[in-house]
């Protein structure tokens, strides 16, 4: 008997098809999941990037304020002919070369406001490139964008970008003369030598207070030339920057002139070690007082720059001897800083934080260098996105504070003055900014206290002598005797100059003691040059004499 055949066994069917048999439906298996996306920092990175320039850029071409004295001054000696220029600046106290310049801008633009200033603006503008190449060539493309971005939202960077001073353009040329002169100790080339040389003399006649700069560069030089590894290019160096000097000896006799004559009776000689603080707030923040946080935080990373090196994420190791490039950067930074200073206190001559701008291009790399040493780039973009904030705190003021009250004072005289009236200035440097916005049409006399001189011009020249030498009743009795009996004399006056006492105040006591006074503009002390226009009616008549006794102290 035979067993009964089994059934042949159905081969399986293949995964994912459904059967009659099919107990369970085997269904496709899930798409494996794409790319996980994500989120492009660099092309963001790049877009901040460029919209704090593009602001920063902006703002050097926008300040709403009329020009002040230094700035309308500096209009009307740059507008005389320039076989004119030497005598009018022995006169002033300063170098010639941004007046050569502003001259020819002036022939081409006009001596409008925003025409004025944006030469400065140019040159302001015209160092953000010159900063990005100097961070590249020192620490590559991450330290170049710290520079970049630091110059561009700086407050210091954008009120002298704003103002018809040289201050811009003594940056400008410090930045380009560092890069020719780094480039030149690496390479040393005949046109590198030559463009060591030209901005050299070009800076020294420029600002005088690059002398100093210059100075603490020769010293690092020299140091090179004899210790360093690369003498011949250190000499090199060394001999063009001397060769550029030359540039400067036709211009040291008006030097020595200004300075036996002119220097600034209304300057100080600072205070030692804390002029260099307050300097180096004033380069980080402006002129505006943002407290002691902005100052600490740039001393923080100018100090991690120079001694700190990273050894991780989070950790920095502390080099007291201090590490390049940023120790010579600091060196001849401050070193030059100290070094203006220190003669300014030894000699007298005044000192104001502004003229530390051919210091500043050095302040921002070494902070920039700061930002850019932190070993993780979420603490490097947050610190530069502290500093950055730091700075646009301190723009916006800058674009919107009136800078001098001249152009009330100057609104009210166009509308009330007549012909033959005399407006006098007390002191005289309250002249250059109000007299610019009076037309000739007026008619008016205009005269400064203490030389009765045009009021377009301030003469430096022995100044406080000639205030000491000036009573105030003379000049008082020259007012109301130009004015005659039948015209008004105006007063534009402020005080609180240094050299002044109270001159001002006596001149306005023995103008009421023969006329009627009527105030029509009143001090507004926000305004950092502020002012009063007061009125005096001929209502009284004038006998041409006048009482030689002072109603305020001190003697007349």
């Amino acid at each position: 008997m035979t067993s009964p055949a089994l059934p042949a066994s159905s081969p399986s069917p293949p995964p994912g098809v459904e059967t009659a048999t099919s107990p369970e439906v085997v269904r496709p298996a899930p798409a494996p999941a794409g790319p996980r996306r994500r989120v492009p920092w660099g092309a963001l990175g790049t877009v901040a990037v460029g919209a704090a320039v593009a602001a920063g850029i902006l703002v050097r071409f926008v300040a709403r304020s009329h020009l002040w004295l230094d700035e309308a001054l500096t209009v009307n000696i740059a507008s005389v002919p320039l076989r004119s220029l030497t005598e009018a600046l022995r006169h002033d106290g300063s170098p010639p070369l941004y007046y050569v310049a502003l001259h020819g801008w002036i022939r081409l633009f006009g001596t409008g406001t925003i025409a004025v200033r944006a030469l400065s603006g140019v040159f302001s503008v015209a160092c953000l490139p010159l900063a990005w190449r100097v961070g590249r060539r020192l620490g590559g493309r991450t330290l170049a964008t710290a520079v970049l971005v630091l110059l561009a939202l700086s407050p210091f960077a954008v009120q002298y970008a704003t103002e018809a001073r040289m201050y811009s353009m003594a940056m400008f040329l410090v930045l380009a003369g560092g890069l020719a002169l780094a480039n030149l100790l690496e390479r040393p080339s005949l046109s590198l030598t030559i463009a060591v040389g030209l901005t050299t003399g070009v800076l020294l006649l420029t600002h005088y207070y690059a002398l100093y700069t210059v100075a603490a560069v020769g010293v690092v030089l020299l140091w090179y030339a004899w210790k360093g590894e690369e003498r011949a290019a250190a000499r090199r160096a060394l001999a063009a920057m001397v060769a550029g000097g030359l540039l400067f000896l036709p211009w040291v006799p008006v030097l020595l002139y200004q300075s036996a004559h002119t220097g600034a009776p209304w300057g100080s000689t600072g205070r030692g070690l804390g002029t260099v603080v307050d300097t180096l707030g004033v380069l980080i923040s402006g002129y505006r007082d943002a407290g002691p946080v902005p100052l600490l935080l740039a001393e923080g990373l100018i100090a991690l720059a120079v001694f700190g090196r990273a050894v991780g994420r989070r950790r920095f190791e502390i080099d007291l001897v201090g590490r390049e490039p940023a120790r010579t950067l600091a060196l001849i930074t401050f070193g030059g800083l100290l070094l203006a200073v220190g003669v300014s206190r030894l000699t007298g001559q005044a000192y104001v934080p502004r003229y530390a701008s051919v210091i500043f291009p050095g302040v921002i790399i070494l902070i920039a260098i700061g930002v850019a040493s932190f070993g993780d780039a979420r603490l490097r973009v947050g610190a530069l996105v502290v500093m950055a904030i730091v700075g646009m705190t301190g723009v916006r003021p800058i674009m919107q504070y009136e800078r001098t009250q001249a152009a009330t004072v100057a609104r009210q005289l166009r509308a009330s003055a007549q012909a033959g009236d005399v407006v006098a200035y007390c002191p005289d440097q309250l002249g250059p900014s109000v007299s610019r916005m009076l037309p000739a049409s007026l008619g008016l006399t205009q005269l400064t206290y203490p030389k009765a001189d045009a009021p377009q011009f301030v003469d430096w020249v022995d100044y406080a002598t000639a205030i000491r030498h000036t009573p105030v009743p003379d000049f008082a009795s020259r007012l109301l005797s130009r004015a005659g009996p039948t015209h008004n004399v105006w007063l534009v006056w402020s005080s609180g100059y240094k050299a002044f006492g109270h001159r001002c105040e006596q001149l306005l006591s023995f103008l009421g003691a023969y006329r009627s006074a009527g105030e029509t503009v009143r001090l507004r002390w926000s305004s950092p040059e502020h002012m009063s226009l007061i009125r005096f009616d001929p209502a009284r008549q004038y006998d041409g004499r006048i009482s030689r006794r002072c109603s305020l102290p001190p003697g007349c």
